[in-house]
Order: C-alpha cells, then sequence, then structure tokens
C-alpha cells in the first residue's frame, strides 16, 4: 500500500503533507487565540500577528515547493557553499551595525526591513553540509579519529558562534543533531561519549560560570520559589497547564495569555493550547509529532536501502531536528527543562523559524518523490 499521492511526474508523502498541515492549522488557531490581546496593544489590530503568520506560511510553501524542483544532487554538489555561507550568517549577526539584538540577544539580522534570524537557516545549511560529509566519508567515519574530527570541529565551530550570541537552544539543537547523523552514518560509540560527554561539560561550565544562565537554571529548578521574577514565566505557563485539565477551558478562553504569560504567542504557544485545549489537544499535537518523525525516518530509510545516503541523511536529520525541538520546547514550557528560548515548530509565532520549516519539508518531499522512482513506501 502506498501513501503518495500520484500527480503529473510529481509523488508527494499524503501522510506527512497532511501531518503538517494539521500543525499549521492548530499553530494559526492557536497564534490568533494567544496574540489578540497584545497585538491589540501593540498594533491596534488583534489579528496583526495571524496575518503575518498567514502570510509567511504562504511564502513558505512557495519555496518548498521550489526547493521540491530542484533534484537533491544538487544540494550534496554545493554543500560546501552551503556550508559557508552558514557560517556567513553566523558571523554577520555579531557584526555590530549588521546584527540586531532582541531582548539582550544578537541573533537578527535586518533584510530589506524584515529580521531574520540568522541561527534558523545557518543550522540547517550547515546539517546539509553534514550530511554530503557523512555519505561521502562513512568508512573514515567508522574507522578513524580524523575522518570525525573535521565534522566535530564545524559543529563546535558553529556552536560557539551561537553561544556568543547567546542562544543555547540552538548550539544544543545542532549539536545533538549532528551528533545523531554522524553516529547513523558510522562514527563509533567511543568517539560519541567522548565528544558528547567533553560537550557536556563544556555546556555545564557555561552555565556554573554565567550568572544569567545559572539564574535561569535555578529558577527552573524550583521556579516557586522566586515567582514573580526568576520564575514568573514558567509559573504562569505551569498554571496555563493546569487550568486546561482533561478538555480546556475553551478556544479563545485563556486566561494567563491576557499579560500573565510572556511570549504567549511564541515560545509559550504550547501552554496557551493546554489552557484551551487540554490534555485531549496535547494528546493530538504531540500525535502529530510523531507521526511527522516517524515519516521522515521511513523516507530515510528508504533512501538508504536505495543506496542514496545523502537524501537518507537529510531526511533522518529533518525528523531528528523536528522531534528534538518540539520536544526541547514543550519540556520548558511543562517546566522539565530549563528556559532555552526555542519554538515550537510549525506552530509557534516566528517566521525565521517556520520559513526554514517549510523549506526544510519540500526537501524532505523531493527525497521521497525521488524514492518512488525505485522503491516503493509500505
Amino acid at each position: 500500500m502506498t501513501t503518495a499521492v500520484r500527480g503529473p511526474r510529481m509523488m508527494f508523502d499524503g501522510v506527512l503533507i497532511a501531518g503538517v498541515a494539521a500543525l499549521l492549522l492548530i499553530g494559526l488557531t492557536m497564534v490568533t487565540s494567544a496574540s489578540m490581546a497584545i497585538a491589540t496593544r501593540e498594533h491596534g489590530e488583534p489579528f496583526s500577528y495571524l496575518l503575518r503568520q498567514l502570510t509567511f506560511t504562504g511564502v513558505g510553501c512557495v519555496l518548498a515547493l521550489a526547493v521540491f524542483a530542484v533534484r537533491t544532487e544538487l544540494w550534496d554538489r554545493i554543500s560546501l557553499v552551503l556550508l559557508i555561507l552558514g557560517f556567513a550568517l553566523l558571523v554577520a549577526v555579531l557584526i555590530p551595525g549588521l546584527g540586531h539584538v532582541v531582548n539582550g540577544s544578537r541573533r537578527w539580522l535586518q533584510l530589506a526591513g524584515l529580521n531574520l534570524q540568522a541561527s534558523e537557516p545557518a543550522r540547517a545549511l550547515i546539517l546539509t553540509y553534514l550530511c554530503s560529509y557523512a555519505a561521502r566519508h562513512r568508512e573514515a567515519l567508522s574507522t578513524s579519529l580524523a575522518g570525525v574530527a573535521k565534522p566535530l570541529g564545524l559543529l563546535a565551530a558553529a556552536a560557539a558562534l551561537l553561544l556568543a550570541e547567546p542562544d543555547f537552544g540552538a548550539a544544543c539543537v545542532l549539536l545533538a543533531t549532528g551528533f545523531a547523523i554522524l553516529f547513523i552514518a558510522g562514527m563509533q560509540w567511543r568517539y560519541v561519549l567522548l565528544f558528547g560527554g567533553s560537550a557536556a561539560t563544556l555546556f555545564a561550565l557555561l552555565a556554573l560560570f554565567s550568572t544569567y544562565r545559572m539564574r535561569r537554571l535555578t529558577a527552573f529548578l524550583d521556579p516557586w520559589a522566586d515567582p514573580w521574577d526568576g520564575g514568573f514565566q514558567l509559573t504562569q505557563s505551569l498554571i496555563a497547564i493546569g487550568r486546561g485539565e482533561w478538555f480546556g477551558v475553551g478556544l479563545g478562553a485563556s486566561v494567563q495569555k491576557l499579560f500573565y504569560l510572556p511570549e504567549a504567542h511564541t515560545d509559550f504557544v504550547f501552554a496557551v493550547m493546554a489552557e484551551e485545549l487540554g490534555l485531549v489537544g496535547v494528546a493530538a499535537v504531540l500525535a502529530l509529532f510523531v507521526v511527522l518523525v516517524w515519516r521522515a525516518c521511513l523516507i530515510s530509510r528508504v533512501a538508504a536501502q536505495a543506496g542514496r545516503m545523502f537524501q537518507s541523511y537529510l531526511a533522518a536529520a529533518f525528523g531528528i531536528w523536528l522531534g528534538l525541538q518540539a520536544f526541547i520546547n514543550i519540556g520548558v514550557n511543562m517546566g522539565v527543562l530549563p528556559t532555552k528560548g526555542l519554538t515550537l515548530p510549525l506552530m509557534s509565532y516566528g517566521r525565521s523559524s517556520l520559513l526554514v520549516t517549510l523549506v526544510w519539508l519540500g526537501l524532505i518531499l523531493r527525497v521521497h518523490h525521488e524514492n518512488r522512482s525505485g522503491v516503493a513506501l509500505r
């Protein structure tokens, strides 16, 4: 049985598209609900954030179709150019006059009047190169330290630039996804443990010797000890989730979004959703993310069976990144992880994140399309 949607010379994965469409629709609904109060106060128009999110959803879909039209071999051939572009973005955002500071972090580039969060496209570009490297050097990755050192050095350099912004969450996601791809490609366990342990130790030291990060860490461990300052955001999120109970308080009826919960339409849209839709809504969203990760892994497996390793690693990287970032965002909302400043993919208000996710989706759909020329998804 195949789940592809057949069209003239194009084959789409209907399950993947349906899951993404469902998350986008839920996300648009929740962004609207969570942002109406702040949009009215800031712009005098309650639907201003919805209109922006809709616009960039449309732009992202158009870009995804454009990427879908390009053979994946091209991205493999120009992967070094993509790597250089990724690092150029990470460096440019740190240059005064180019990088734009928001909430104390220099993460944004102003292009044509729009703010671009440099870490979003940069991570995708760097991971694309990593997939290409892993496909070309599988034997070296599994047999020698030298084969592992180069990609790990690139990941470490990218993570250092992200930490300089600072963007601790993006650095964690990049390193974890990169490690996972190298391990799938054949990197030995001893190197995973060695370099993974080193990275964990470094991050722990960064937290210990940074007053800002240490304050956020201690607030996460006991937010109720300081509910009006360091723990305010998390306590408000937990109140929202707790109010939702089984079936929620009703769409649009959230109280916490009314200037109690900061970043309600961005980093903490999950908490508003839990309050309004309850455990049933949360379970549905979690199931959709599981379906997307499963589908990406299945596409990756089919590509690997056909010997198309670059394409296989691309699909695996998308699934790992999507699942990991969703897990971190939800964990932060529920108080099981420290605040990281990461959006919930496809659902949070965030133009850079939405565009990059949809473009990457177009690339994975292209991998599926090319898979169907020889191997069917079952």
